[in-house]
């Protein structure tokens, strides 16, 4: 019944957008923004100049354009329920921003931080680049949508804003520290900061003329209004564009996260609430087609990217800059395509459902083909690199296996579907379920291992976790199999069961969304609480290391294994050394020792042997919780496709574009597996890397300090005159790397907390970056010269 779409025969919504309008549309605001963004980059508009540009265009150009179309509004024509559904899409997303970010971030910035993300997924640009496309799309059929835009705006502005605004002001007054403000103090900043804003202020004096001046602009100052109006659209969308310069390059590995879960909220959860809020509360719409147009328009309205606006509060309230300024730039250009596609797929006419199934089915097939490729070679690399033996490996590998499972399904099903064979379907069905619920249950389970990991209290054994991710999946397939009724004539595997299939996925989906949610959720908070308490007691004295040579007269040998027992030393001393969880058994040995000058030539370097060791015992966290959490914002576009169907008996044309995604997502997993985990660090890149390196400069000389980028030799002079000796005294440690050789070195990581503490470079990335030019220009190098500049526990030295 679901995939009889009969407003796809209706004839009249073939005029319900114009399409051939959008791609000029966005061609214009896109390419306007492209200028922008190249008078920026080449320096042709420096970035002090574009603040002047930016302070025309929210103070003087919005707020005309703004008094203008509040004075010609016509409240006669607003359907105040889509109005009400905006506000309560916007009210959900802001406060569950706001909720989730005070949970998870850290005590030290936790307000300013939910204030500037709340905003961040609320604010959208709606005149710069929302109203351009949306005239493109109904001028002609709807001209009356084009005004809400007006009316939407404050929804923000007015209300949403100042809440985030306060909660700045109150981590502003938490830092102050004397809490020289009371509470009503910031209460009036807050207010008093709403008032004065431009826009606000022209939207309420705009409303009051309108009534006063009965929706005309009086002769003698309309011209007047309409310059400043007119200049606002291609000054806003090229100001976006400078705005737009640099930002990408200050991500961080910390900030990517935020990121994903921003754009998530922006342009995911916001579009989907907006059009199931319209539909909830429009019923006083007879129309069903101007009932779905505006609908489908709610949907569109909320793809609509965040506003530059934002970063000016994030410079204002001097926090959370560099996540606004690259997550502006993120949602711009991805909802350029969603809106693409949406208008496409609301104006294409399709006659036939079972050519949109077919196409389905194709795209499933095919993207499940490429999956399995790389998956077995992820699993390989799994095996070679023997880290399936480990926790949270052992996990992931069962992750893997299920994805690999769920492709042979669908490549199965590809075939079987096509055959009426009954009993051939019902076993492919089974195997093609059950993995593909195992891939939807692992994401959870696997979040759910690294808080158990990290925590010392909690002990579940591995095995329980593996039943719980191919049981679990089992037993909800044998409910299906035993109490669901077949749908005849269905060739997706998603509907083969019906109503009753949608339950079950609805079940499995949100279990895992809220097992994995609420994993991160306390990891996150496990991983500031940590970090605090590593703040209290951080020096640069580092922790015991068996290596290092402490006493001149107590030369030791560090060795991973036992000495022949036919070998004996006049001292031998065992003792344990915790590497990321593994305990590894050493020996301390006395033998006299000497200095090594040069590049290690010991064939069994022990600092060598101890990065190894390091590198094994890697649980490799980050990249786990980067998976689960992309997964999880796979796994919501699945609940959404299942809470719309079973809300919806007539899903419309939207619900195509998140069908189509749902597919991709769902079987082309591999390729988030193998992008996180195929291309393992040590096993392949690191080897390729050497390898390279060894070809290309094997043959050649070592290049002229003459030769060497003007940012090399000036990075390389500064830090050799001013900063190499004192650098040299706080992080550099004599180490054992042979058996009688020893070695002045220092870890990587050592050099960055070093660069960040004397304030060479302001963050980790700066440090690495910094840490990479010394090693160019000769400064230092890796004791074996196997490796570049790393932000990690590897073993380099000063040269002299």
């Amino acid at each position: 019944w679901w995939l009889n779409f009969p407003e796809l025969d209706s004839s009249a919504l073939s005029s319900a957008m114009s399409i051939d309008r959008l791609f000029p549309a966005l061609l214009e605001c896109f390419g306007i923004i492209l200028c922008g963004y190249i008078a920026g980059r080449a320096n042709i508009i420096t970035s002090t100049q574009a603040k002047g540009l930016g302070s025309f265009v929210s103070k003087f150009a919005l707020p005309a354009l703004l008094f203008k179309n509040m004075v010609l509004l016509d409240f006669g024509n607003v359907i105040w329920p889509f109005l009400w559904s905006i506000l309560i899409a916007k009210v959900c997303v802001f406060f569950l921003v706001c909720i989730l970010t005070l949970i998870v971030a850290s005590p030290v910035s936790r307000y300013s931080k939910a204030g500037l993300f709340s905003i961040f997924a609320t604010q959208s640009n709606d005149f710069a680049l929302g109203y351009p496309i949306v005239e493109a799309l109904y001028q002609s059929t709807y001209p009356e949508y084009l005004q809400y835009i007006y009316l939407v705006a404050p929804v923000s502005l007015m209300f949403l804003n100042p809440i985030g605004f306060a909660l700045c002001e109150i981590q502003k007054w938490k830092d102050q520290g004397n809490h020289q403000q009371s509470k009503v103090v910031i209460v009036g900043v807050v207010v008093l900061q709403v008032i004065k804003n431009p826009i606000v202020f022209m939207v309420v004096i705009g409303i009051i003329a309108h009534f006063v001046l009965h929706q005309t602009v009086p002769v003698f100052m309309a011209q007047f209004v309409d310059g400043l109006a007119n200049s606002f659209g291609g000054a806003a969308l090229f100001y976006l564009g400078l705005s737009m310069v640099g930002q990408l390059g200050k991500l961080t590995k910390s900030t990517v996260v935020t990121l994903i879960l921003l754009t998530t909220a922006k342009l995911l959860l916001m579009p989907l609430i907006c059009k199931d809020m319209v539909d909830l509360l429009d019923k006083r719409n007879t129309s069903d087609l101007n009932h779905s147009s505006l609908s489908d328009y709610a949907f569109l309205y909320g793809v609509f990217p965040t506003a530059p606006s934002v970063a000016i509060y994030a410079v204002y309230y001097n926090a959370e800059l560099e996540v606004v300024t690259a997550g502006m730039v993120i949602s711009t250009f991805l909802s350029a395509p969603i809106m693409y596609v949406s208008a496409w797929l609301l104006t294409i006419r399709w006659t036939d459902p079972q050519r949109l199934m077919n196409s389905l089915q194709n795209v499933s097939f095919n993207i499940s083909i490429v999956s399995l490729v790389v998956l077995v070679w992820t699993i390989a690399v799994m095996f070679l690199s023997k880290k399936f033996k480990r926790l949270p490996h052992l996990f992931t590998v069962n992750f893997f296996f299920a994805q690999i499972l769920t492709c042979i399904g669908m490549i199965l099903w590809n075939f079987v579907v096509k055959e009426s064979n009954f009993i051939g379907q019902v076993l492919t069905f089974t195997l093609l379920c059950t993995s593909l619920y195992s891939t939807f249950i692992w994401p959870g389970l696997i979040a759910l291992s690294l808080v158990l990991l990290k925590s010392e209290d909690l002990k579940v054994s591995p095995a329980m976790l593996v039943i719980a991710g191919w049981g679990i999946p089992a037993l909800v397939t044998a409910v299906l199999l035993i109490c669901g009724e077949k749908m005849f004539g269905v060739i997706d595997a998603a509907f083969f069961y019906g109503r009753a299939q949608i339950i079950c996925t609805t079940f499995v989906v949100a279990f895992s969304i809220f097992l994995g949610g609420g994993s991160l959720v306390c990891l996150s908070r496990g991983s500031w609480a940590q970090n605090v308490q590593t703040e209290e007691v951080n020096s640069f004295d580092s922790p015991e290391d068996p290596l290092i040579e402490n006493e001149p007269e107590n030369q030791t040998l560090f060795e991973t294994a036992p000495p022949p027992r036919d070998q004996v030393y006049e001292h031998q001393t065992e003792y344990s050394c915790n590497l990321s969880g593994f305990i590894i058994s050493l020996f301390v040995l006395l033998p006299p020792s000497g200095q090594c000058e040069s590049r290690c030539e010991s064939t069994d370097c022990l600092l060598v042997q101890v990065e190894e060791l390091q590198q094994v015992a890697d649980r490799q966290v980050a990249r786990h919780v980067l998976m689960c959490l992309l997964l999880i914002v796979s796994l919501l576009a699945n609940l959404s496709s299942c809470v719309w169907l079973l809300f919806n008996h007539n899903p419309g044309r939207l619900y195509l574009e998140l069908l189509f995604f749902c597919a991709v997502v769902n079987y082309g997993q591999g390729l988030l597996s193998f992008a996180l985990f195929g291309l393992d660090k040590h096993l392949i890149l690191l080897p390729f890397k050497k390898r390279l390196y060894s070809l290309w400069y094997g043959k050649q000389e070592e290049q002229p300090q003459s030769d060497l980028p003007e940012e090399i030799r000036m990075t390389c002079t500064q830090f050799t005159k001013y900063h190499k000796q004192q650098c040299f005294h706080d992080i550099v440690k004599k180490r054992r790397c042979g058996k009688k050789t020893m070695v002045d070195c220092f870890l990587g990581c050592e050099l960055v907390e070093w660069l960040l503490q004397v304030g060479l470079a302001q963050d980790r990335g700066e440090a690495v970056l910094y840490g990479t030019r010394l090693q160019q220009g000769g400064v230092l190098q890796h004791i074996k010269q196997e490796y570049s500049f790393q932000d990690s526990p590897l073993y380099y030295r000063f040269m002299a």
